[in-house]
């Protein structure tokens, strides 16, 4: 079973290329939604111990938190300490049931991909860009983000053209859909043919 690492920087359009590589059958693991659930039950606890005042119910509440370790890379490390254990064991459960389903590939969607080393865990690296006008007009269009808050997200993720020269596919989201489920269908088509080069099974 092939690994293809999914990443592209906020905005590129991401979370729509993995949709459409599940639309072409191919089984996703999405590293953001299972943060997202661990936030909503397991991680919760020792979250609340570390960040008192972040959980509201039981529940990580993200603004908060978010608030609280953005501009604190100690704050960040230790946040990371909590939920990369638990997001690995997730992620090796993913791998192992869609090994047992006889899948000959699969997508990791994971953000930082390249900030975390996670290009050595995977056989092949499919990076999501766009044009910088359009990821800001998109990520602003969200209404969640301005711009100073969108700017150190920024400058903690690895500069787009940095990412596509480290990728072995390239998915290019500036022109609608189809574009995109026509590269997807090539990159499948070559993937199957490419050895697999991860330097590890992909449990970190």
């Amino acid at each position: 079973m092939l690994i293809l690492g999914l990443t592209g920087s906020i905005g590129m359009g991401k979370s729509t290329t993995a949709k459409l590589f599940a639309e072409a059958g191919v089984p996703v693991y999405d590293a953001d939604a299972t943060v997202h659930q661990l936030y909503e039950g397991e991680a919760a606890p020792a979250i609340e111990a570390a960040f008192p005042g972040t959980t509201v119910g039981g529940k990580v509440d993200r603004a908060k938190l978010s608030a609280r370790v953005v501009h604190d890379p100690t704050a960040m490390k230790q946040l990371e300490q909590i939920v990369h254990p638990m997001l690995g064991a997730s992620r090796q459960k993913f791998f192992e049931d869609a090994e047992a389903s006889g899948a000959p590939v699969v997508v990791v969607d994971v953000p930082l991909l390249f900030e975390t080393g996670g290009e050595k865990r995977v056989d092949a690296v499919v990076v999501v860009t766009t044009s910088p006008e359009i990821q800001r007009e998109r990520v602003l269009a969200r209404g969640t983000m301005d711009d100073e808050r969108l700017d150190a997200i920024l400058a903690r993720q690895l500069p787009d053209a940095e990412k596509r020269r480290r990728a072995d596919f390239v998915v290019d989201t500036s022109h609608g859909l189809d574009p995109v489920r026509a590269q997807i269908k090539d990159i499948l088509a070559e993937v199957v043919k490419m050895p697999k080069r991860r330097i590890e099974f992909a449990r970190a």
